[in-house]
């Protein structure tokens, strides 16, 4: 499924519930969220450097010579999943990990994360803590600024 990035993103993002359940946006109206609903802890994301790599378990050829992956790996002692996009970047493209605990019918998006310090550096979504749970999902999505498209990982 694809999602279209719009520009200047609402500051008015979905309201998140984490105690009975997780209140997401569902595919038919993508979530407006913004990098604040998972940054600095927010809803139990971690922030990581922007240079982290873990697994690659899934990855999308953006074109360009970027490609979107989703990696997990040990973050502050527990195994969590993370966005990243790398190759020929320019300031401006963005990432952002879809996470849902349902299986994919409703997911949070925890970004988008805007590639900022120059040229071909690489840009990742906070982290988040995986599960074995057949329903806890994630997947990496990118937006190229030049060329206005966007692109996810299928789920994982």
């Amino acid at each position: 499924m694809e999602i279209r990035v719009r520009r200047g993103l609402a500051a008015s993002a979905a309201a998140l519930s984490l105690g009975a359940g997780l209140s997401i946006a569902g595919p038919a109206a993508p979530a407006h969220a913004s990098a604040a609903d998972c940054e600095g802890g927010a809803n139990e994301f971690v922030d990581i450097s922007d240079d982290a790599s873990g697994s690659v378990v899934r990855s999308v050829d953006m074109g360009a010579g970027r490609s979107v992956t989703l990696h997990h790996g040990n973050i502050r002692g527990l195994n969590r999943g993370w966005a990243k996009i790398s190759g020929t970047t320019v300031n401006g493209d963005l990432v952002w990990m879809d996470w849902t605990t349902n299986g994919g019918s409703r997911w949070l998006q925890c970004g988008p994360f805007a590639v900022n310090r120059g040229p071909g550096t690489s840009k990742t979504s906070a982290a988040k803590t995986t599960s074995s749970l057949s329903t806890y999902k994630f997947r990496a999505c990118g937006y190229l600024k030049n060329a206005g498209q966007t692109k996810c990982t299928s789920w994982w």
